[in-house]
Order: structure tokens, then C-alpha cells, then sequence
């Protein structure tokens, strides 16, 4: 855990031990006397405000008279869309439910830690990784359902069979690589970015503080982005077609 425990940690641990141990139990972990972490019960706060979010959003959907809250999320679906055609082509609008929620979870991850008394769990190293195994896992998955798992093995061997032996070996070594590569990318950047944000609020006031969460801002959506473009690329990989 990253600092102190905050204060819905505290309320968990206070009062929702006996749950956090259960879950530990499934993953035949020991139990403890306060289970539950800040990076744990801040993925559960952003559930919860995705949900809420996108269930306030939901009855004022309207072609005809479109609110700003509706405007807002078409921005972001128009830029996602947008991304995914350009990156993975005319098939990109298959995977657009992955990518938007990738991009979304993680960003509202990023910029809850600018509300005071919470902390971005993507500071902590788990959110990254787990983020990242659910990509690596993803595009995977996707890229044999496009070409067939004979088709899509064949992109390990490369165009020149021969070179099979020598191909073979880097691209496992590649892909294995991608997601301890967006796990630190995430992790040290919000975790660094945190850490400056939070050294200059303690020391000064006003003007200053006020640079220093605009950057945090800035890099919390800087860092979606980039995690939601790596995996649009890894699936535009996954997915192409060899002819």
C-alpha cells in the first residue's frame, strides 16, 4: 500500500474484513486482520462511478436534443472510433467496446487521485499489470478468432519459413515483453506524476499547486491514451491478415 490507509480503505477494513478475507480465500491467500488496500478499494470507487456515471447518462440519451453530459461522451466515443479506424482499420469498430473501456477505466483511475483524500491506484504496480494481462490476453484471443489459431501461430514464424528457428524465439520473447512494457509505462508515470503533485501541494500554495494538478490532469489522460493506442495496435497486429 502506498502511503497511509485512506479513509474508505479504513472503512472496509472496519467493517468489510470478513468479505476481504473470503476473497483472499478463493485465491488461497491468508487471511488478515485488515485485507482490503488502497489501490483495491479505489478500482471499487471507480466502478461505482463509471456505473453511476453511465446510469445518469442513460435515460438523457436523446438524438434530438443531446445535453452536454451527452455531448461529453460523444467527444470521447467520437475519438475512440476515430483512433480505432485509423489504427486497426475498417474491423477496429469490432473491438470498440474493449478499447472504450480500457480508455475510460483507466482514465477515470488516473484522475481520481486529483479529488483529495484518494489516490490514483494506477500508482500502484497490480493496476497496471492487471490492466496489461487483460490486453495481452485480449488481443490473443482476438487474433485467433480473426485468422484461426493455425493462421495466427504462423505470425510467430514469420514470411520466410527457414527463419522459423531464429523468428519463433523473438516474437515470444516480444509479446511477452508487451505487457511488462505497459505496465511500467502506466505505473511509473502516474506513480512519479503523483508523487511531484503531491510534494509541491504540501510545500506551496495557490498558483503553484494549482500548474502541478493541471499537469497530473495531463498526464492522467496522456497515459489512457497511450495504454488504449499500444492496445489497438497489438490487436491491429493480432488481427491482420496475411495474404
Amino acid at each position: 500500500m502506498h502511503g497511509t490507509e485512506l479513509w474508505l480503505t479504513k472503512i472496509f477494513n472496519d467493517h468489510l474484513a470478513s468479505l476481504g478475507n473470503f476473497f483472499l480465500g478463493l485465491v488461497n491467500m491468508q487471511p488478515e486482520a485488515r485485507p482490503w488496500v488502497n489501490h483495491i478499494t479505489m478500482q471499487l470507487l471507480v466502478a461505482f462511478i463509471i456505473i453511476v456515471v453511465f446510469a445518469l447518462l442513460r435515460p438523457r440519451l436523446s438524438a434530438n436534443q443531446p445535453g452536454n453530459f451527452q455531448h461529453t461522451f460523444e467527444l470521447i466515443y467520437d475519438f475512440v472510433l476515430g483512433q480505432a479506424d485509423e489504427q486497426v482499420g475498417h474491423d477496429g469498430r469490432r473491438y470498440l467496446a474493449y478499447f472504450g473501456t480500457i480508455f475510460i477505466f483507466i482514465l477515470f483511475m488516473n484522475l481520481v487521485g486529483v479529488i483529495p483524500g484518494f489516490e490514483s491506484p494506477t500508482m500502484s504496480a497490480p493496476v497496471p499489470l492487471g490492466c496489461a494481462l487483460a490486453t495481452f490476453c485480449y488481443y490473443n484471443v482476438v487474433g485467433v478468432q480473426a485468422n484461426g489459431i493455425v493462421k495466427y501461430l504462423g505470425h510467430f514464424v514469420g514470411p520466410i519459413p527457414v527463419m522459423a528457428p531464429l523468428m519463433i524465439p523473438i516474437e515470444i520473447v516480444s509479446h511477452m515483453a508487451r505487457p511488462l512494457s505497459l505496465t511500467l509505462r502506466l505505473y511509473a508515470n502516474m506513480y512519479a506524476g503523483e508523487q511531484v503533485t503531491m510534494t509541491f501541494l504540501g510545500l506551496t500554495y495557490f498558483i503553484v499547486p494549482a500548474v502541478f494538478m493541471g499537469l497530473h490532469v495531463f498526464v492522467a489522460l496522456l497515459q489512457a491514451y497511450i495504454f488504449m493506442l499500444l492496445t489497438m495496435l497489438y490487436v491491429a497486429g493480432a488481427t491482420a491478415h496475411e495474404h
